[in-house]
């Protein structure tokens, strides 16, 4: 059965990046001043000017006050807020928290679970920034208003050169291969630099291994085949996200498309992606990640 619609729940940061997120995750006020704006680029002088589109809040708001701490495998939720991840894990993406509720509703800024956590009266969880308001200054109503107008606007992708006539490729995997995540992830994402063909993409068409490698590739063996729901988002069509049937425990992981799909992973031109790498039955395999859960 093809898919046509469904609101769907790349490689860095090293040991600053870690260490910057331990120190804003303990309320330390990093990217606010005292009065909860954006701290200017020279640290401390009047904050960047914001406006309602995607770059400036990514620039101005998501970057230096959200992603130390939602960024790379320990990112709470699943949630990367770093530029290269952050729009395709937003917008049309269900919280983790209460799925009912799209972190981002397109035009519904009072629906988007985005707006309830930085306004405080989310049902799940604390006011984000974490920490505010006891240990660092919240979101001021202003610039929360600007996300707001950016959601009511119908939350556009920043705006990036399109070459169409280039190959489809993903520009992005969460999880990926470089850094353990240390807890099951909630969705896989894979990012794309064309919009997809949702007609083409079948809802049940990929699934998730648990391999223990052996000396090659001929001879890794898998311990566990999970399912997975796939869906696109109509609110994104870039991004493909990946929902596993149930938590993944540790381990070392990979995703593929199963075999003798009808799915073709297809742009709305008709471009498909072309996957290099195949598993030892011919599968397809997307990605490969690693799942470290600590006790």
């Amino acid at each position: 059965m093809a898919l046509r619609h469904f609101l769907g729940h790349p490689w860095r940061t090293g040991t600053l990046l870690a260490s910057l997120s331990l120190a804003a995750c303990a309320g330390n006020g990093v990217g606010l001043d005292a009065n909860g704006q954006p701290v200017g680029t020279g640290g401390g002088g009047p904050p960047p000017p914001l406006s309602a589109d995607f770059s400036s809040i990514q620039a101005n708001i998501f970057t230096p006050i959200c992603s130390v701490c939602h960024i790379g495998g320990g990112a709470p939720e699943g949630l990367r807020l770093d530029a290269a991840d952050s729009y395709n894990l937003l917008v049309g993406v269900p919280s983790t928290e209460v799925p009912s509720l799209d972190r981002v509703k397109p035009g519904d800024p009072d629906n988007s679970y985005i707006i309830q956590k930085l306004e405080g009266h989310a049902a799940v969880g604390a006011q984000m920034p974490f920490g505010c308001p006891t240990t660092q200054p919240c979101l001021t109503a202003t610039t929360i208003a600007f996300i707001r107008q950016w959601i009511s606007n119908g939350a556009p992708p920043p705006a990036v050169a399109t070459v169409h006539a280039a190959p489809l490729t993903v520009t992005s995997i969460v999880p990926d291969a470089v850094e353990p995540v240390n807890e099951s992830p909630p969705q896989i994402m894979v990012a794309f630099n064309h919009e997809l063909d949702v007609w083409q993409i079948d809802s049940r068409s990929m699934h998730i291994e648990k391999i223990v490698p052996g000396e090659s590739t001929a001879s890794t063996l898998v311990s566990e085949v999970v399912p997975a729901r796939v869906s696109v988002s109509n609110a994104n069509l870039r991004a493909l996200m990946v929902w596993p049937s149930h938590q993944l425990a540790s381990g070392h992981y990979r995703l593929v498309i199963n075999a003798g799909a009808p799915t073709q992973v297809s742009d709305l031109a008709g471009n498909s992606l072309a996957l290099a790498v195949p598993s030892e039955s011919g599968e397809s395999v997307i990605s490969t990640f690693d799942v470290e859960v600590h006790p």
